[in-house]
């Protein structure tokens, strides 16, 4: 029994095997099929890719200074020992620096920079062909214009190898046709005056270069829109939570246009936070270049008055009693002028503050107040007015750390007011301590001639007005080498560039799934 079962088992086997082998017959005999099945699947692929957009990543690495991880690059001490250090302040993350790189404001402002919201084709070329930079005809457009378009404005031109342009121009529910004999010219639309000019000049009445007629289209978008598109496409992330390096990267089908946006990013957030940062040294040089007209004004008056006092009076030199009792006055006089130094600027900068025009607008610092307290203060009240700009591109005034930071900034403008009132008093008591002490010696000439005690009186006001007209003037070149030494927030580390081929389509993948299709 036990070897009737083994021969039965051995029996099924070998008709196992057999069938198998019919089976595998059964489809090679069919080779042809499957050599044309995988052929077909494989050109498919090919014109799939053909017809297929790529898509390249470019990538570019920058170190953004953020003072929590040592980004920052070099020290103020030198700065600092000129009296000015105080004013370069930094209170920000590399968290809000890349919310700031990917804001659609600075975005729009590279959109309108590089021109992007136009794009131009060769429709000579099948499938048609983008032209980034090398389009013979360039649409000229203002962003203000281009921001008001009713929709996408498709644009198809015909150009000769002469120069002349066949213009076909739909916006919105409007069309529009023109022929230019020659370029440069325009054509004026109800949403627009559309440019068109040429990239390339004529030699012997001919574009270089062109010998057919070239057969071109443009699409203009609202640079809101492809700003948008690019935020989509735009990705930023810091390597690691212990640096402040970030890789920025950007999908795009055309690597030289990825490139041309990556740089023109940096740039334009170097150039926004620099102007956020030189905005007290701006508004610290406005003030003094407006109180330097005023004082020369005061001080050419004086000196005049100075000149028609002593040609009248027929004075060309103080005598010697009236020198020896100037003498005894001088270090008082030098005092008094001090003070009222002090009591001008203090006046002029509570006439800045309480201007409702300079509602969060940082305050003038630096401008010569021999107050330490209130030039503290100064520089908390401006380091939060900035902190309240910045965070505004990003959000509204709406915001919690808007209407938070909004009620710190009021109370610490009371502060910044209330300290003015303060040292205000303390200099106008000052002041009246020496004009006291100041009479004691003016007792000492009062038998001088009235001319001469006129004379002093004339001079002192002269010697404050140039005093504090040359004050002025220091704190001008302080507060222009402040300007100068602003060093731009992000710095470069890998240029962009798209390293490999394409990341879409993959051509390896395609061709493996054409393979597998083909062959199923």
């Amino acid at each position: 029994m036990k070897e009737n079962s083994y021969d039965n088992n051995m029996s099924e086997l070998d008709e196992e095997k057999v069938n198998y082998q019919e089976l595998l017959f059964r489809y090679i005999i069919h080779w042809p099929w499957f050599v044309v099945s995988v052929l077909a699947c494989l050109i498919g692929a090919w014109v799939y890719l053909h017809f297929q957009t790529p898509v390249y990543q470019v990538s570019a690495s920058i170190m953004i200074k953020d003072d929590k991880k040592g980004g920052g690059g070099g020290s103020t001490s030198d700065l600092e020992n000129l009296g000015i250090g105080g004013m370069i302040t930094s209170t920000q993350s590399i968290d809000n620096e890349i919310e700031v790189l990917r804001s659609k404001t600075i975005l729009k402002e590279v959109v309108n920079n590089l021109e992007l919201y136009i794009t131009y084709y060769d429709e000579d070329e099948f499938p048609k062909k983008e032209l980034y930079k090398t389009s013979p005809v360039i649409v000229n457009l203002t962003t203000q214009e281009a921001d008001k378009l009713p929709g996408i404005a498709l644009i198809d031109m015909k150009l000769a190898p002469e120069g002349g342009l066949d213009v076909n121009l739909k916006v919105g529910l409007s069309e529009y046709a023109k022929h230019f004999d020659r370029l440069p010219a325009v054509l004026p639309t109800d949403a627009g005056t559309f440019g068109f000019t040429l990239k390339d000049s004529l030699s012997n009445g001919k574009i270089e270069g062109q010998d057919v007629v070239r057969n071109i289209s443009a699409v203009v978008s609202q640079p809101f829109v492809v700003a948008k598109g690019y935020q989509w496409s735009l990705n930023i992330e810091p390597t690691s939570k212990t640096t402040s390096v970030a890789v920025i990267s950007l999908m795009n089908t055309n690597m030289q246009r990825g490139q041309d946006f990556i740089n023109k990013l940096i740039e334009m957030y170097n150039r926004n936070t620099n102007n956020d940062k030189n905005e007290v040294a701006e508004k610290t040089r406005e003030f003094i270049n407006e109180r330097i007209k005023i004082i020369d004004e005061e001080l050419g008056s004086t000196e005049d008055k100075l000149e028609v006092f002593k040609r009248n009076a027929g004075l060309t030199d103080i005598s010697s009693d009236a020198q020896l009792a100037v003498s005894g006055n001088a270090e008082y006089e030098r005092k008094r002028v001090e003070n009222g130094t002090q009591i001008n600027l203090v006046r002029d900068l509570a006439k800045y503050i309480n201007n409702p025009s300079n509602e969060y607008e940082v305050l003038p610092s630096n401008i010569g107040l021999t107050d330490n307290g209130l030039a503290t203060q100064l520089e908390r009240y401006n380091e939060l007015v900035i902190e309240r700009k910045r965070l505004l591109r990003t959000s509204t005034e709406s915001n919690p750390m808007i209407v938070n930071l909004d009620m710190s900034i009021r109370a610490m403008k009371a502060n910044v007011q209330a300290a003015i009132n303060g040292t205000l008093q303390g200099l106008l008591i000052v002041k009246a301590d020496l004009d006291r002490e100041a009479s004691r010696f003016s007792r000492r000439i009062s038998d001088a001639p009235g001319q001469e005690r006129q004379y002093v009186s004339i001079a002192r006001q002269q010697e404050i007005k140039a005093g504090l007209y040359l004050m002025l003037l220091q704190k001008r070149e302080e507060n222009a080498i402040t300007l100068a030494a602003t060093a731009n927030n992000a710095k470069i580390i890998d240029e962009p560039a798209a390293e490999g081929g394409p990341v879409s389509p993959k051509p390896k993948t395609i061709y493996m799934i054409a393979l597998v299709v083909g062959l199923g």
